[in-house]
């Protein structure tokens, strides 16, 4: 039994506990809205346009008014390297469904983007050769 204990903390020691930050985007369409629901989705439109696409670990809430059909909420999502981007994506949701129930709003399936930025490449642009 210590055996395989002492097993077990060498593979945790072998992956470490390294933490990556995700970028995820999550997409979904607004489904079963309530007509107050809507109401408030059109008064609070102005609040969620292209200005408010941040990415914050709350989550920000974007969309277009007309049509009322799509939106996006994006989020900054810190965990183990090992779990990687499938595990953010799942994250993400799990906190955009609790934040969209919370608001009373219905939606349907949700998808997300994850973008891992502590592997990503930064292309910076060379100077120019004279």
């Amino acid at each position: 039994m210590n055996e395989r204990h002492g097993n077990e903390q060498h593979g945790n020691e072998r992956h470490g506990n390294e933490r990556h930050t995700y970028r995820v985007i999550v997409r979904g369409t607004w489904e079963g809205l309530t007509e107050d629901a809507r109401a408030r989705l059109l008064a609070e439109a102005g609040e969620h346009g292209m200005a408010s696409m941040r990415f914050t670990e709350e989550g920000s809430l974007s969309y277009e008014p007309a049509p009322l059909k799509h939106f996006s909420m994006r989020y900054v999502v810190v965990s183990d390297a090992a779990d990687g981007e499938e595990m953010a994506g799942a994250i993400a949701e799990d906190r955009a469904e609790g934040a969209l129930r919370g608001l009373g709003y219905g939606f349907g399936d949700l998808k997300s983007t994850v973008t891992d930025r502590d592997t990503m490449k930064i292309n910076r642009k060379s100077r120019s050769r004279r």
